[in-house]
């Protein structure tokens, strides 16, 4: 698996650094820092060539702390990649230029609406159309949640997470969202026969959407430690289940759209609101 990993030298990141390193398997890394001058005022000439080295200085010295982490995590460093200028966009470009499978990034975590607006993170996980991989605290990196609906994303979710992640001796759940029918059209509502056709009909294809989940484990041979199934709204019953079982790591899926369909999803909505750490296969 080739990885972009993205640091600003701050130690955010490199809890990233450290949960993805008990979870990557076969990873070949990159590490990219963008010293940003954006918010500079336009009376400051970037073009000094005194300025620009001092960038490239800084850049090389956070890059060359990321290689001797990567080496004591065992992570197969690759290669260090500096710029200056504007932060999401050098990593866009470098993201566009190579083949990567996955983008690593912390996150700050903020409460309130500084918690993603303006946040590098969300504008590098709308953009790239690789996966990523998110984290805003360090944890155990021992339990692991599969948050599946059936839909093709869902599946391909699973099937990248067993073929890139180290799962074997972590705790694995599977949980699936199911819609509450009492919140459906009132005509609906009011038939309670309807409604319990309609519940049994939920559970039905819950049930067969967790099994695909443990049968693509088994082929690896791994298994689902637990399984659940909800109701309500996904994003935060998904959230509410994590916090409450010490969940380290959501597994998501969502679709790539040049047209930012990742906008308003349920992953950009777990993303939001959970301590955990969070991987988007697309």
């Amino acid at each position: 698996m080739k990885v972009l990993f993205c640091t600003d030298g701050s130690e955010i990141s490199f809890r990233a650094l450290k949960n993805f390193s008990k979870w990557g398997r076969e990873v070949e890394m990159d590490a990219i820092c963008v010293v940003d001058w954006s918010f500079l005022p336009d009376s400051v000439a970037i073009e000094d060539s005194n300025f620009e080295k001092s960038c490239a200085n800084v850049a090389g010295r956070i890059l060359e702390r990321t290689e001797i982490e990567c080496e004591n995590l065992n992570i197969n460093f690759q290669k260090q990649i500096k710029c200056c200028g504007e932060t999401v966009s050098g990593i866009l470009e470098q993201a566009q230029n190579e083949k990567y499978d996955l983008i690593l990034m912390g996150s700050h975590g903020k409460k309130g609406i500084q918690r993603w607006l303006g946040s590098v993170s969300r504008d590098i996980v709308n953009n790239v159309t690789q996966s990523t991989y998110i984290t805003k605290n360090v944890n155990d990196c021992k339990k692991v949640l599969f948050a599946a609906d059936g839909s093709s994303n869902s599946r391909f979710a699973a099937s990248e997470a067993i073929k890139y992640l180290e799962l074997k001796d972590k705790e694995i759940y599977i949980v699936i969202v199911l819609e509450n029918p009492n919140l459906l059209f009132l005509e609906g509502a009011l038939d309670a026969k309807w409604l319990m056709e309609i519940e049994e009909q939920q559970h039905r294809y819950a049930t067969r959407t967790i099994l695909e989940v443990q049968e693509k484990l088994q082929k690896y041979g791994l298994k689902a430690d637990k399984f659940a199934i909800l109701q309500g709204n996904p994003a935060e019953k998904i959230v509410e289940f994590s916090k409450k079982e010490n969940i380290d790591l959501i597994i998501t899926g969502t679709k790539h759209s040049a047209k930012n369909q990742f906008h308003g999803s349920v992953s950009k909505r777990i993303l939001e609101i959970t301590p955990s750490d969070v991987v988007i296969f697309k």
